[in-house]
């Protein structure tokens, strides 16, 4: 375990990207980069759970955690990628406090959760420190919330109480969507949202996250108390990079 938890609950403010491409030779690039974290995305990302774990054996020896999005609470879902190791599990399109009880039945083990007890898996050194991880894991598993529907706008004091959750996390894209107003990242509508989710979480001692792809909107959510910060993805740091040097090299052929 990288401690995320941890420095989240210190007051540091984390940085990380998504992983998109399900590819290990990325991730461990990325995960050398510099990032507190990243997040496997099984949710939207190109991979399977085989790739999750090849990505998490990438990173292992770098300094930066991993997640995984899974793609609903499922229990077998979250159960299946925090026992391959990963630190933390982040549950989409919550739209109500049952929901988000499901997220959290399948982080913890009894009595805090349902979360079966399997020994002999990745997370625990395949059975050689069990019961170091079994201690542990409530205090190092991290638990991420995506306030993303119109629903949960009516639900975020009861979401961020919800013991077991760590982080609020917006997701702009689909939050923007459901409010109708796709891509406004600006509009009051969608202000009001971002604001509402921080002031239900700075009640509840919670962080809040969000993702975006411009650093010009850095400062604005820091100041609204956004702790928990993700930059971009793998897919798009190759992207940009190929389009820039292919630019490049493009305006130096001779004509």
């Amino acid at each position: 375990m990288k401690n995320l938890k941890k420095r989240l609950q210190n007051g540091e403010t984390l940085h990380g990207c998504w992983l998109n491409t399900g590819s290990s030779l990325t991730a461990e690039i990325v995960g050398m980069a510099g990032f507190d974290w990243v997040l496997i995305d099984l949710e939207h990302g190109a991979g399977t759970e085989k790739d999750v774990l090849y990505q998490l054996q990438a990173l292992e020896h770098t300094a930066t955690a991993a997640i995984v999005r899974v793609e609903s609470s499922e229990s077998q879902r979250i159960h299946r990628v925090l026992d391959m190791g990963a630190e933390g599990v982040m549950c989409p399109k919550i739209v109500n406090p049952e929901g988000v009880q499901k997220l959290v039945q399948g982080l913890h083990y009894p009595p805090f959760g349902g979360r079966g007890v399997a020994k002999m898996v990745r997370a625990t050194g395949f059975g050689q420190h069990f019961q170091e991880y079994y201690d542990n894991s409530r205090a190092n598993i991290l638990g991420i919330a995506q306030i993303e529907t119109v629903e949960v706008l009516n639900h975020l004091d009861a979401v961020a109480n919800t013991d077991g959750v760590d982080v609020l996390f917006i997701g702009p894209a689909d939050l923007s969507m459901e409010l109708g107003i796709f891509g406004q990242f600006d509009h009051p509508t969608f202000r009001d949202a971002v604001r509402a989710t921080c002031e239900a979480a700075r009640k509840a001692g919670k962080a809040v996250g969000i993702l975006f792809f411009n650093t010009n909107e850095y400062q604005a959510y820091h100041e609204l108390g956004i702790r928990f910060i993700a930059c971009g993805s793998d897919a798009t740091f190759v992207a940009e990079g190929a389009r820039t040097m292919a630019k490049k090299l493009n305006e130096l052929r001779p004509s």
